[in-house]
């Protein structure tokens, strides 16, 4: 039976707001840290099907919320591709050989990586409570390709900017190749379980609009179009975060089926520039959860304001940061109830 986030996503407008936080399944929450801790690493961690369910599911157990997102990482993609990933403390992920220096073709691709990630979803999936989505993800092409290029992240995302400036075949290689893997991986996914997907563009913001409708908008296209060909049922989330006034070309011209708003963008000019009755998800600021101002009621509420017209998913504009309070949470959550309390309408 299709809950209440799945219906949202598929354009309908129920009688309250489905709520989920990106990151929701992480290290804010005391019961992670103590599996973490048992278990080790984030890598070893996201590999452990057993592990990684039991993380995809602690949000939901804790807080109620109306949709499981996978618990795995973006740089899946590339560590199938061949490249070897590791995550150092304090440094964050580290892809070798870097693409800058190294050839696509001189790595040895291994899929079976893949199978661990299928096997948490079909595990997720069978524990969920009847009516909860459960959610898979990628990263898109762009911010994957800046990874690989660079085999770091950074603040400005230099080496892949220049590399599509400087070389563009080699990135256009490196990109169709990451289409071609996130439509299968995405694929299997759904084939696992997965309700819905959503495509994390996090450096979709570093980009001039023209480079931005070349690296951003057509690889993005491409996935939706195949993945609605295979699976026409299962919505696609496109999450281009920092990505401003091109947000609204992006919602018009990959397909998705729902459209991610980060912290940066007026809820209400969203809502007036996005095609009309498209489902958005957004876009309360992570740093304002985790400080817990006594903005957070009135902000929360003049996001579900802005969005009463149309499908909305109650979501954060990026992911929630490690430091955040549970009560912050809490409160929240209890602003979104109150205000599907009065029928989904316009508030108090």
């Amino acid at each position: 039976m299709p809950g209440l986030l799945l219906d949202t996503l598929n354009g309908k407008r129920g009688s309250r707001v489905p709520l989920w936080l990106m990151r929701q399944a992480g290290r804010y929450l005391p019961e992670y840290r103590a599996l973490r801790a048992e278990k080790g690493g984030f890598l070893a961690l996201a590999y452990d099907s057993e592990a990684a369910c039991e993380i995809t599911l602690q949000p939901i157990e804790r807080f109620g919320f109306d949709g499981a997102i996978l618990f795995s990482d973006i740089l899946i993609v590339p560590h199938a591709i061949g490249q070897h990933l590791e995550f150092l403390a304090g440094e964050g992920p580290k892809l070798s050989p870097p693409l800058v220096d190294a050839a696509l073709e001189g790595l040895t691709p291994d899929p079976s990586r893949y199978d661990a990630i299928y096997e948490t979803v079909r595990l997720c999936r069978r524990r969920l409570p009847e009516g909860v989505t459960m959610l898979g993800f990628a990263g898109s092409p762009w911010t994957v390709a800046t990874y690989m290029v660079a085999g770091e992240g950074s603040r400005d995302q230099h080496e892949a900017r220049a590399l599509a400036y400087r070389d563009p075949a080699k990135l256009d290689a490196i990109l169709d190749r990451i289409v071609a893997e996130t439509i299968d991986y995405l694929s299997g996914q759904i084939g696992a379980g997965a309700e819905a997907v959503q495509l994390f563009d996090s450096w979709a913001g570093s980009l001039a609009p023209d480079e931005f409708e070349r690296l951003v908008i057509a690889p993005n296209a491409k996935i939706v179009a195949e993945l609605r060909r295979r699976h026409p049922a299962t919505p696609v989330i496109g999450f281009p975060k920092g990505s401003g006034e091109k947000l609204s070309a992006y919602a018009r011209e990959t397909g998705v089926q729902a459209v991610g708003v980060d912290e940066t963008i007026d809820p209400v000019w969203a809502h007036r520039e996005l095609p009309q009755g498209m489902p958005v998800q957004g876009n309360f600021d992570p740093l304002l959860l985790l400080s817990g101002s006594e903005r957070l009621e009135s902000r929360a509420r003049f996001i579900l304001e802005a969005f009463a017209d149309r499908p909305h998913v109650f979501n954060l504009g990026h992911g929630i940061d490690r430091r955040t309070p549970i009560e912050h949470v809490e409160r929240l959550i209890a602003v979104v109830r109150d205000f599907e309390g009065d029928g989904g309408g316009r508030g108090p």
